[in-house]
């Protein structure tokens, strides 16, 4: 048996706390994306959703990654919560025109469509007419969050059937682990305060399931869900699908961790899945943070 491929990363790259962890000690900012890349095949560019780079800035972000690379990009809000997709060709070819030259260096990952949290099934029509514009021969990922859309009946059944009619994966986003108890720091406590509870769904519309996985920055108390998503991200490999799954915590400190963590049950489930490789910093012999080291 053949398994799909596994892409598993962070939020982010760019985290100073990971110095000495993931990232040796004395590596400069213009480094990180290279070390982050050895160990992880894929990021979130959730930083495109507030501006995008510029042409040049992605030609060097796709230079300075390893081989196998993805990075998966937010849709800019200018085109999902102020247009609300209407009207906003001209943002969207400017998006397109970074998103090619990542896909002409092979390192595209799926683009993701967030929608604003009032964004509804009133809109569907405007949805569809937005989808269906996009160009088909690059990856899209569509994530909703208005209750809407979760019915357990016609209007979830009818984005289902939509999206995997275009071939366009359906963004699963996941925060039970974070509401399951009250928050244990001002950090925690400002994520449950922004990060929506959208009902939990396992559906897959295409062939790069997308799971957006939401933790506590004690990584203990995550476990129960992490174990859940291990088996069903291992019966997504099982079954040739190439799946995308990034780990957040409150504190992005313990994104990376949180993603091993993950990584490592999937691969008690699938002993054929290769281990991550091992941390720049750990390998350099830098201080490291406590939980990082309990695994």
């Amino acid at each position: 048996m053949r398994l799909g491929k596994l892409h598993i990363g962070c939020p982010v790259w760019a985290c100073e706390h990971w110095r000495g962890s993931l990232y040796t000690a004395s590596a400069p900012r213009s480094a990180w994306l290279q070390q982050y890349s050895t160990v992880f095949d894929c990021v979130e560019g959730n930083s495109t959703f507030y501006a995008l780079p510029s042409l040049e800035t992605a030609r060097r972000w796709a230079g300075g990654i390893c081989p196998g690379f993805q990075f998966a990009l937010k849709l800019p809000r200018r085109i999902t919560h102020d247009l609300r997709l209407t009207g906003a060709q001209a943002e969207l070819a400017e998006f397109i025109a970074v998103a090619r030259i990542l896909q002409t260096q092979g390192c595209l990952g799926p683009s993701f469509i967030q929608l604003p949290p009032d964004f509804s099934t009133r809109y569907q029509a405007t949805l569809e007419q937005f989808l269906r514009q996009l160009p088909s021969d690059m990856p899209w990922a569509v994530e909703v969050r208005h209750s809407s859309w979760f019915d357990e009946g016609p209007n979830e059944a009818g984005l289902d059937a939509l999206l995997t009619a275009l071939g366009i994966d359906k963004v699963l986003f996941d925060s039970r682990a974070l509401f399951s108890q009250p928050a244990s720091d001002a950090v925690e406590r400002e994520s449950q305060r922004r990060k929506p509870q959208t009902p939990w769904r396992t559906t897959t519309t295409a062939q790069h399931p997308f799971l957006r996985f939401i933790g506590r920055n004690q990584l203990h108390e995550v476990q129960p869900w992490i174990d859940q998503w291990a088996s069903i991200i291992a019966g997504w490999l099982e079954n040739g699908s190439n799946p995308y799954v990034f780990t957040h915590a409150p504190d992005d400190a313990f994104a990376p961790a949180f993603a091993r963590r993950l990584h490592t049950a999937i691969g008690e489930l699938l002993p054929q899945l290769p281990p991550l490789p091992p941390w720049p910093g750990e390998q350099e012999g830098g201080p490291r943070d406590t939980q990082m080291l309990l695994f």
